[in-house]
């Protein structure tokens, strides 16, 4: 895949995140919503910090498993059960995705939701990606 980032001047510079993805590709991966759940089904974590790395692993995994890698994202919404708690460990979480998904940032967006399918979980992302 090709990807362009576009970030223009007269919005707000963003952080963590790109305002638009160009991407050029064969493929479309689309990702389905992932939450810390591990192998067994069960929700790991009791932490917004620990769920979010999960969650994030887990998405990753999906994605890899479909031939992509983590600069193939195009776009990540994040669903968080308390977007006052993301906020508060937005540094925390931006170093997670750092270490795990590098500087190559989708576009994304970060809604908050009265709860996620199982009842533990703290934040579910999905997305898609373009793949060459």
């Amino acid at each position: 895949m090709t990807a362009e980032r576009v970030n223009p001047p007269e919005l707000s510079p963003p952080t963590g995140f790109s305002h638009a993805v160009v991407a050029t590709g064969t493929r479309l991966v689309f990702l389905a919503g992932q939450t810390a759940l591990d192998a067994g089904g069960e929700v790991t974590g009791d932490t917004l910090p620990a769920q979010f790395e999960r969650a994030l692993t887990n998405l990753l995994a999906a994605l890899r498993a479909a031939g992509g890698t983590p600069a193939d994202l195009a776009r990540v919404t994040v669903y968080a059960t308390d977007v006052a708690a993301y906020r508060t460990h937005a540094a925390e979480l931006g170093g997670t995705w750092r270490e795990l998904a590098g500087r190559d940032y989708p576009a994304m967006a970060v809604v908050e939701v009265v709860r996620l399918w199982d009842e533990r979980a703290l934040v579910e992302l999905d997305g898609f990606a373009v793949l060459p």
